[in-house]
């Protein structure tokens, strides 16, 4: 089973840092990719980081209101296979 950490992309020029303010997932919850999990507040802006793939969300790393850094992992999800032409044979 793969796994992939859910992480802080830059959302703006020169951002540094964002907090988390809600997480629209709950642990367990499956989630396509695409799909908003949680929203993050950096520069007095409010943006939603969206799963970069399919499965379960296994697991929340950082509490609602705690402030992370950028590329920071937020979360992990789970249970998800391979994209095509890579699995192992």
């Amino acid at each position: 089973m793969m796994k992939t950490e859910v992480v802080l992309p830059p959302l703006g020029m020169g951002m540094q840092e964002g907090m988390v303010v809600r997480w629209l997932k709950e642990e367990g919850a499956h989630v396509e990719a695409g799909e908003a999990v949680v929203e993050i507040e950096a520069d007095k802006v409010t943006e939603v980081v969206v799963a970069p793939v399919s499965g379960v969300l296994a697991g929340i790393l950082v509490a609602e209101g705690e402030t992370v850094s950028v590329r920071q992992a937020l979360a992990v999800i789970s249970g998800h296979t391979e994209p095509a032409g890579e699995a192992t044979p």
